[in-house]
């Protein structure tokens, strides 16, 4: 089930964490000419394409419950015990997900075993994740999400004979919640609802979180957050650590 309690926390997700079209036309472009998809730790149903025949799995029931009518419904299942024979799939997908899962080789392996063609990763670059001013308010949280998310490199090797890894530009007015979506929006992060759609700040002791949040209000309401960082506020995009892996037989 992961490192993560979804069944008690993560009922705001569907609201808070929407597919980005510009981020999903990424996803949808590494998935090629695939006709038929799985989406493994498929959540809510972020970034699940609509002109393909999807299979979807999630092992929270919460999550399951939050998928939007016009989606398949999800099987239980983990990534690391995939219900398929092998090559069932042209393209298995798997975004923001693999930081949960228990052993991410054999879950890598599995995607690897049922996909003909493309593994396709959405997830984040742990040693960028400091690129984002976030991390001068809470360190904690950059040190926890480090800790969670696995190399770039390691995913690369293990989706594929060949890998391609690129870097994914988050846009100014993104509506995927993560993080970085709020680069220049940081009100944002005084929103318990938004923290509690980004599964970090669940690593981050409750006081230091608190710390966090009141140092952030009090430089915006200071004007020293915008001095430091004002011209965020109009940056079209942030280059920070989403990466997109594409893995080929």
């Amino acid at each position: 089930m992961g490192d993560f309690d979804y069944e008690s926390k993560g009922h705001g997700y569907a609201a808070q964490r929407r597919p980005d079209p510009r981020i999903g036309g990424m996803v949808r472009a590494a998935l090629g000419d695939a006709r038929t998809v799985l989406n493994v730790g498929a959540g809510a149903g972020s970034y699940e394409p609509d002109d393909r025949y999807v299979v979807a799995v999630e092992p929270s029931a919460r999550m399951r419950a939050q998928r939007p009518a016009t989606a398949v419904p999800a099987l239980h299942a983990t990534a690391e015990e995939l219900p398929f024979d092998d090559d069932s799939f042209d393209a298995v997908m798997a975004t923001v997900t693999v930081h949960q899962w228990s052993d991410v080789a054999r879950g890598l392996g599995e995607l690897r075993r049922v996909a003909r063609q493309a593994v396709v990763v959405l997830t984040f670059d742990g040693d960028a994740l400091d690129r984002l001013w976030l991390a001068g308010y809470a360190p904690e949280l950059i040190a926890a999400e480090r800790r969670r998310y696995p190399a770039i490199d390691t995913i690369a090797k293990l989706a594929g004979s060949s890998a391609e890894v690129l870097e994914v530009p988050i846009p100014i007015d993104c509506v995927d919640g993560f993080t970085e979506a709020y680069y220049a929006r940081p009100e944002q992060f005084l929103d318990p609802r938004v923290r509690a759609a980004q599964s970090a700040w669940g690593f981050v002791d409750a006081r230091a979180a608190d710390r966090a949040v009141e140092a952030l209000r009090a430089d915006l309401d200071s004007g020293t957050w915008d001095a430091r960082h004002g011209h965020l506020r109009t940056q079209p995009e942030f280059h920070g650590s989403l990466r997109l892996i594409v893995g080929r037989p």
